[in-house]
């Protein structure tokens, strides 16, 4: 992973020094791996790799049993995803669910015994049998209609996303040791986690700041691929989404919105604890606690500039601001994100010239736009803390939010805000700033305007904000909650191994919990044993983590 997820990790894995890691890593891109490798701490004894982006044939020649095996197995799984979503209610639902999990186990089982399933998630019996599946009798509307290219496509992406079921990381010399897996995601990233506890009863704790199911039906809108494409990638992910959530000792959603998305999958509501994201309070600690010197009358927006963020709207609603507040400015900070990005921006830039042409104070003065576009690391903001201090009301005018991070760091600014109420935004707020309906310029117009006309108001919000924010989003609450998660499940779901002697009677009591210490006190760092891995995934030497995607931990 990367970005704040990746950071998150990292910090996590650091503030537990009394535990030991073993950190699994699944990269989804060249990029990702190129991006750098960071030093380990002292309390993760070894790292093991595999990308999702590539992966060469396997070369495993499978017999005629096993290819019997394979096509049982997978057509069972695209059974599942053709008979329909996990929308359905009642007993066909889950017999729809166990369908899909003991096909899944089938193929991991089938890859453990003959080597690695690629060559044969490549095949064209997989295709075939895809295309049974679709064809047969009760199939979904959308599946009966899929052609061959679509056919193809969703072979190929079932393959990519069961390529963990080919490695040979759940022996007794990797997962199958370990004390817990958490995998730091959910989806296809979740799969060593979900193997883990089938072959060796470990248990599976899942964290998930954005849900992947949401983040898959969002990025394969209807011009993204055909509709029978997206039909069976959809049951495909979400039936995962649903084995993951009901095999999972606990999950942590980061917030109420995670929350919700899980238990529409089917997740026990008794298991899940809400987690909110650790962040680096300290960063914004200087400007927090300073007094505020902004411009009264200058708005800010700091984010990633994309369609989600919604910044038409914001325009817009700036334009009726300045109407009541004709001194208002209006600086947006940040970075084009995303392969939109660019074109966005530019699109904003253009409806800013349009709407707000540059003003001059008389005849002889330069003109001057009210709305600014602006990156950190520039003059006007050097750094993010000084973005966020530059303004009176921090705004924020998404139509799609996870969890909002740059609400969250304006509050530790100490910062008023206005904010559309999407995903977890609300949660995030809870009372400390207005909060008005989304793609509604007019509203966000007026609860600006109250903020900027009102400086006791801003005061008292701010102080409320930043208090809040200390409580609930700093990294020590978050790695005190999952210290204390990590010792509930141990308690509760604790790895029996048996210990034989040399005459091989086993040894009661042989390896009790006071046993199990941190690494430095053991020893040198354990040897990664790569013996048997496919050629794909075969990593080299111990080496440092990459942020790219710590997956799972020991």
């Amino acid at each position: 992973m990367s970005g704040d997820a990746g950071l998150w990790c990292d910090r996590l894995v650091r503030g537990l020094a009394q535990h030991e890691f073993d950190l699994y890593a699944l990269s989804r891109s060249r990029q990702q791996e190129d991006a750098g490798w960071v030093p380990l701490p002292e309390q993760v004894s070894r790292v093991r790799t595999a990308p999702l982006w590539t992966a060469e044939d396997d070369e495993v020649a499978y017999g005629r049993r096993a290819r019997r095996r394979f096509t049982d197995c997978y057509g069972e799984l695209v059974g599942a995803l053709c008979a329909g979503s996990d929308t359905a209610s009642g007993d066909a639902s889950a017999h729809q669910a166990d369908r899909f999990g003991s096909a899944l186990y089938g193929l991991a089982e089938l890859a453990r015994d003959e080597g690695g399933l690629v060559g044969a998630l490549r095949s064209d019996t997989a295709v075939r049998t895809l295309e049974r599946a679709c064809r047969a009798p009760g199939a979904l509307r959308t599946a009966r209609e899929a052609r061959v290219a679509d056919l193809l496509t969703v072979t190929a992406h079932l393959e990519r996303a069961l390529r963990p079921l080919s490695l040979d990381w759940y022996g007794d010399d990797g997962l199958g040791a370990a004390d817990l897996c958490h995998a730091a995601a959910g989806g296809p990233a979740a799969l060593p986690g979900l193997l883990a506890r089938h072959f060796a009863d470990v248990p599976l704790l899942v964290t998930e700041y954005g849900v992947q199911l949401r983040s898959h039906y969002l990025a394969l809108g209807p011009d993204a691929a055909a509709p029978a494409v997206r039909a069976l990638l959809a049951a495909f992910h979400g039936r995962l989404a649903t084995e993951v959530y009901r095999r999972a000792a606990i999950l942590t959603p980061g917030n109420a919105h995670a929350r919700r998305w899980q238990e529409r999958c089917g997740a026990d509501r008794t298991r899940i604890r809400t987690v909110h994201p650790g962040m680096d309070a300290s960063r914004f600690a200087e400007v927090g606690e300073s007094p505020d010197r902004a411009d009264a009358d200058t708005l800010v927006w700091v984010g990633r500039v994309e369609p989600a963020k919604d910044l038409v709207s914001l325009l817009h609603a700036f334009a009726e601001i300045r109407r009541e507040a004709p001194k208002a400015r209006l600086r947006i900070v940040g970075a084009p994100a995303g392969p939109e990005g660019p074109a966005y921006l530019r699109h904003c830039r253009a409806l800013a010239a349009q709407l707000f042409p540059d003003e001059a104070e008389g005849v002889h003065a330069v003109g001057d736009n009210p709305v600014s576009f602006e990156k950190i690391g520039g003059p006007e903001a050097p750094t993010l803390p000084d973005a966020y201090a530059g303004g009176a009301v921090v705004v924020l005018s998404s139509v799609v939010e996870g969890f909002p991070i740059s609400l969250a760091e304006a509050m530790f600014c100490g910062r008023a805000t206005v904010s559309t109420d999407v995903g977890a935004v609300v949660e995030v707020i809870g009372g400390t700033g207005l909060v008005v309906p989304p793609r509604n310029p007019r509203a966000l117009a007026e609860a600006c305007v109250a903020l900027l006309r009102d400086p006791e108001r801003r005061e008292r919000l701010g102080a409320a904000a930043r208090a809040r924010a200390l409580e609930l989003f700093t990294v020590e609450q978050n790695i005190t909650a999952f210290h204390s998660i990590y010792l509930e499940i141990v308690s509760r779901c604790p790895v029996r191994r048996v210990v034989l002697d040399e005459a091989g009677a086993p040894l009661p009591f042989a390896a009790p919990a006071e046993a199990h210490v941190p690494v430095r006190w053991t020893g040198p760092t354990a040897r990664v044993l790569t013996r048997g891995v496919p050629g794909w995934a075969a990593g080299g030497p111990v080496r440092a983590t990459p942020l790219a995607a710590p997956e799972g931990a020991r």
